[in-house]
């Protein structure tokens, strides 16, 4: 007997896993739904790289006879993208860390105290995801033209046409959810921790600065990249509530290359894509900690 022989023998058997018809008909479902979510995004960008008289001509659902990138540098100039990437930058920056900050402290209390108020508050501040925008746009608006600012802050003098006035509704309508989740998230860190800080003389504050955040630094990386892409893409509050087109955020300034009587379709993929950009990068940096502040906070208790 052979050396190889023996080494064979001494490997354990390989079992391969029986496909199950249930196992074969989640992969199938999991590809349609791939397909059918990614064809729009394909298409999109097969229509980006296509010039209006290719597709007038042709049609849409043709073989092109022409690529190139004009439209992609038609919508940035036309677009103005640099500008208004500026201001959603100063729009969502804000807004996150404010976001974070307000849901962090109300989620510790909630969280790490007994108070006869815990449940009332944290209902108090997930009743905002209740409510639909679309209710409150009226009286939001007016509230927003009677609401004054310093010149520093707004150039009209209000709340309307501000920066400030779209950090604060932003802020106002996604505490709530983040609270709701950090809250969790919270209760699966042992109290053991807090107890033993506060033995050796912690006080409140250091316990939340000290503990209890940086255990959270996984749940906060997936809030925030949550965040970064609901309030990038915003676009009915932008629209609402500001009305200089050179402070509108950027998924707003797209409304700058549509016209009255002539929409280009392909300059309007080109510009999407252009747009998405950011979101898909913020996604791919944060990814990991995105799926460990998800999966943790399921697997701890």
């Amino acid at each position: 007997m052979t050396a190889a022989t023996v080494a064979a023998r001494a490997r354990p058997a390989v079992r391969r896993r029986r496909l199950r018809p249930r196992r074969i008909g989640l992969h199938v479902f999991l590809f349609v739904t791939a397909i059918f979510w990614l064809a729009p995004v394909a298409w999109a960008l097969f229509t980006s790289f296509r010039p209006y008289s290719d597709t007038a001509v042709h049609g849409y659902v043709s073989v092109p006879h022409t690529l190139s990138l004009t439209n992609y540098r038609s919508a940035w100039s036309q677009g103005q993208l640099l500008l208004h990437f500026k201001d959603t930058m100063i729009i969502v920056l804000p807004a996150i860390v404010l976001i974070l900050l307000f849901a962090s402290c109300v989620a510790f209390v909630v969280s790490r105290f007994s108070f006869w108020f815990n449940v009332p508050l944290l209902i108090f501040f997930m009743a905002a995801n209740l409510l639909p925008q679309q209710v409150i746009i009226t009286p939001l608006y007016e509230l927003y033209l009677r609401v004054p600012l310093p010149g520093w802050l707004s150039d009209t003098g209000l709340m309307y046409d501000s920066f400030l006035g779209l950090i604060a509704i932003n802020v106002a309508f996604q505490t709530g959810f983040c609270t709701f989740v950090l809250s969790n998230y919270m209760k699966t860190i042992p109290s053991s921790l807090s107890e033993a800080a506060r033995v050796d003389g912690a006080s409140v504050a250091r316990q939340f600065v000290g503990i209890v955040l940086p255990l959270c630094k996984p749940a906060l990386a997936a809030l925030a990249t949550l965040e970064f892409t609901w309030i990038y893409n915003d676009f009915l509050w932008a629209i609402v509530l500001m009305s200089s087109g050179d402070k509108r955020p950027i998924t707003s300034s797209l409304q700058n290359l549509t016209g009255t009587y002539f929409t280009d379709n392909n300059l309007i993929s080109a510009a999407a894509l252009l747009v998405a950009i950011p979101t898909i990068v913020v996604f791919a940096a944060l990814q990991r900690q995105f799926i460990s502040g998800l999966t943790l906070g399921a697997n701890k208790g």
